[in-house]
């Protein structure tokens, strides 16, 4: 397979050379012909207070940008005038001021009063800029109409409009990042007004820029519909790069003070550990985190002796896999800019995931002592990071140096040569303890978004372990408003090794001899869609038909899962939605495997079907729902399983949800059967847009567990929090206490 591997590149970068002439110039054409907009901003002398009444005479003086165009549902007609937008810009030499009236009737679907929370999924202004305007990546702020406000970074590989699979995140967003800004809105019968005060040492720019990308969009929950100053097509999220409009500066933007912050913290409680039978004890600690601007666009990232306790608890699901489940990563030190390090690969086969950094295979935390991250842009076409990190010795892990260092090298116009160095290294270790990788990749993108195609080659470097160390992939995508379709190959040698990485389908758990085997893989994956969207209907959103198919084969080719389904998802415009699928799996399951912890399934080859049904409905309501069921042959056995949901909203001070799913699997004698549980009831209550009050409950039949998170947060002031957590955790087979905790948490945020 070595041998196939630089044919594939070359193949890929040979069509990309093919494609790019007709591609570029049709994205800029289609660009120009969808009327991207411009807004020529000037400076002002005038002091603005941040109150949401625009009572400044610069706000009568700037231009409008108007005429708003309809994203979502449909994408080729204006909103109408009930429902326009008016956007008013200017700035000062500490501030970009934006003014924002948004018409319609004052029914607003409010979904929480914090911060960050479902701003989606209500009612909403917001935009996206991008300094650079190179379509790479660009910063959004929104804000709805309690005054709630949400930031967050995005990059030039969002894709195609669709809510991620379950467990993953939305590609190409980091909804984690946070930053200080100012806000205020007010509320009248026919209209809410958003005033806007964002710091330019809040963005990382360069001052010689005189043009900036930018696009405003509005989110209308009561019709269902997304509307954008600059057209973007339903296929994509209004946030996309490739189709903002130009923010044309008199005078652009000085380099600001540094906006360098010191955050201490410091917490203090009480743990238990039950199921180690140690006594009880207090915590104490303290540490530091610090963010220090190295130029106006490139961040350094300092913490010592973190902490993240304040962090909510993982969400557990029910694995049928063989495989672990890839959880995304919640600590906000690895948040900011993390798209530099972790996108390489393909989603199931990523050479770095930061969760392997200070979290063990059972999610526990791992003491960090220190860490450093440097990242931002170098320029305008190059964005690097590199990242180091030392972990303390703890419960029989050897203490670890963790280096990372990659870049992103944009060419053409939103295309990449991207590459990444890695390192890990035990200290204190008596043989050789190590993991070396590095890769090069290149992505193809066109100017208007709608083709990709992409290349990539990775080494690895681990002691005793040499040859068959190579991972590889190539793929090829093409989005319309219609037509979706991707492909990818991709695949390692039994010796590659990623230990800052996840690696899907590389390694085996043998229940036989209780070990884990490592083999050499190749991965195909193709889907494909195509959506109808009915013009003369005033409830039915699309018809989407859509069908995946996914090979795997060892080295030799030979087979080791093979899953083909067919699909179809109808979303109303009322925001319900159905689903069907049916599904076809042949699985060669190498060693004996259990899912119920009974005599395990013997290795063989084993085909099995599966259909399934989905519902959503108006997720609007005060009341919700969600649920499903699917039924099917599972390897000898059967399996159904039942999914249901749902949500109370009291607007806008409280959420009340309970999720439920429930997996019956029935193998003949001896492999045994098994009613394997998930129950997760939470509360939410805002008690304003400062105090918050979570608590989580997760019963776990599967993992034996039942958990208790309760959580108060008081952001006394911005960015500055107060945290009270409590975790409770339970076995479930044999009831008792196994872990308990109340800590207390305080971190300050000092601007120098």
């Amino acid at each position: 397979m070595r041998k196939a591997v630089p044919f594939l590149l070359c193949s890929a970068v040979i069509l990309m050379m093919m494609v790019s002439p007709c591609i570029s110039s049709s994205g800029s054409q289609a660009r120009s012909e969808d009327g991207a907009k411009s807004y020529q901003l000037s400076q002002t002398s005038e002091v603005i207070k941040i109150d949401g009444i625009l009572s400044e005479s610069v706000w009568s003086e700037v231009p409008v940008a108007g005429g708003f165009w309809m994203s979502y549902p449909v994408d080729d007609r204006a909103v109408e005038d009930r429902l326009q937008t008016e956007v008013r810009i200017t700035s000062d030499e500490q501030f970009l001021y934006i003014a924002a009236v948004c018409y319609g009737p004052e029914k607003h679907v409010i979904k929480t009063l914090k911060r960050d929370k479902e701003f989606w999924d209500g009612d909403g202004f917001g935009l996206v800029i991008d300094p650079v305007n190179e379509s790479t990546n660009g910063f959004v702020f929104h804000i709805n109409p309690a005054g709630v406000q949400a930031e967050y970074l995005v990059t030039g590989q969002t894709g195609r409009r669709k809510e991620p699979e379950p467990g993953q995140l939305l590609k190409g967003f980091n909804l984690a990042w946070d930053n200080k800004w100012l806000s205020e809105v007010s509320t009248y019968p026919d209209r809410w007004i958003a005033e806007i005060a964002i710091p330019f040492k809040t963005l990382r720019f360069d001052s010689d820029k005189n043009n900036w990308g930018i696009n405003f969009f509005r989110r209308d929950a009561a019709s269902n519909s997304t509307h954008t100053w600059s057209p973007v097509p339903i296929e994509f999220f209004e946030t996309e790069l490739g189709y903002t409009g130009t923010l044309n500066w008199d005078q652009s933007p000085k380099k600001v003070q540094r906006n360098l912050a010191i955050i201490p913290y410091a917490r203090g409680g009480a743990a238990k550990d039950y199921e180690a039978g140690t006594p009880a004890g207090y915590i104490k600690q303290a540490g530091l985190d610090a963010k220090v601007p190295i130029t106006s666009s490139l961040n350094l990232d300092l913490t010592i002796n973190p902490d993240f306790s304040q962090v909510e608890v993982d969400e557990q699901v029910i694995n049928l896999t063989l495989f672990d489940v890839r959880l995304p990563e919640k600590r906000l030190f690895f948040l900011e800019n993390s798209d530099i390090f972790e996108d390489f690969g393909i989603p199931p086969m990523r050479p770095f995931f930061s969760r392997k950094i200070g979290l063990g295979e059972n999610g526990n935390a791992i003491p960090i002592l220190y860490g450093a991250r440097l990242s931002g842009n170098v320029n305008e076409n190059l964005r690097m990071g590199v990242m180091n990190l030392q972990t303390r010795e703890s419960d029989g892990f050897l203490p670890q140096n963790y280096t990372v260092a990659s870049f992103h090298q944009q060419v053409l116009k939103r295309s990449i040569i991207k590459g990444y160095i890695q390192n890990r290294d035990a200290l204190q270790s008596e043989i050789a303890d190590y993991n070396r990788v590095g890769g090069l990749e290149f992505q193809y993108m066109s100017a208007d978004g709608r083709f990709q195609s992409f290349g990539g080659y990775s080494k690895s470097f681990s002691p005793d372990l040499e040859k068959k160390d190579y991972a590889y992939h190539s793929g090829i995508g093409y989005d319309n408003k219609n037509l979706s379709v991707y492909s990818n190959i991709s695949g390692m040698g039994k010796n590659y090794r990623a230990d800052m990485g996840y690696l899907m389908g590389q390694k085996y758990y043998d229940a036989d001899r209780d070990t884990s085997i490592y083999i050499g893989m190749n991965h195909w994956f193709t889907r494909a869609s195509y959506t109808i969207y009915p013009e003369k209907s005033d409830r039915i959103i699309s018809h989407e038909f859509n069908s995946r198919l996914i090979l795997d084969s060892d080295t030799a080719f030979k087979l080791l899962n093979n899953n083909s389904e067919l699909g179809y998802v109808l979303e109303f415009n009322s925001t319900a939605q159905l689903k069907a699928s049916y599904g076809h799996t042949v699985v060669n399951l190498l060693f004996p495997f259990t899912f119920l912890g009974d005599e395990p399934l013997p290795a063989g080859i084993y085909r099995y079907n599966q259909a399934e049904l989905g519902f959503q409905s108006d997720q609007r309501r005060l009341f919700s729902l969600t649920g499903g069921m699917s039924y099917g042959t599972f390897y000898n056995g059967t399996r159904a399983q039942y999914t249901f949901g749902i949500k109370y909203r009291a607007q806008p001070w409280g959420n009340f949800s309970v999720n439920f799913e429930q997996n019956i699997l029935e193998f003949p004698e001896p492999y045994g059967t098994g009613n394997l549980f998930l129950i997760s009831p939470r509360v939410e209550i805002n008690f304003s847009r400062s105090l918050f009050w979570t608590t989580f409950f997760q019963y776990n039949t599967q993992d034996d567990n039942f958990n208790i998170n309760s959580r108060i947060q008081w952001r006394f002031r911005p960015m500055s929090d107060l945290y009270i957590v409590y975790t409770d955790n339970y076995a479930v087979e044999f009831w008792g206490p196994k872990y308990r905790a109340l800590v207390i948490k305080l971190n300050y945020w000092f601007n120098l």
